[in-house]
């Protein structure tokens, strides 16, 4: 292996042992705004992922962007799908209304 791709992989595993820190000591209440944070944050590396992809020589490197942009692209998604469901729970609730025969 390359000193190139140890680095990387030293990066990678140092960045997913800061994340899960990070994450573990979020109260609860400010969830739903990170969440929009990283929503954010999760497009911007959807974009970057297909510009990779777009610069991408080989079947390796096709393989791993493809796999990155799908990733990606499902975090993207159901960020905004989780984040729309806590919102929805703040909404007021509209009384029904009883019908009269």
């Amino acid at each position: 292996m390359s000193n190139a791709l140890i680095e990387y992989i030293t990066i990678f595993v140092l960045a997913a042992f800061v994340g899960i820190e990070v994450i573990s000591k979020v109260p609860t209440i400010l969830h739903t705004p990170l969440m929009s944070g990283s929503n954010a944050i999760h497009g911007i590396i959807l974009v970057g992922a297909i510009a990779v992809e777009a610069n991408a020589h080989g079947a390796l490197q096709l393989t791993l962007g493809l796999i990155a942009v799908v990733l990606a692209t499902i975090n993207v998604v159901g960020g905004f799908v989780v984040t729309d469901r806590m919102l929805e729970m703040f909404k007021a609730r509209r009384p029904v209304e009883e019908k009269q025969d």
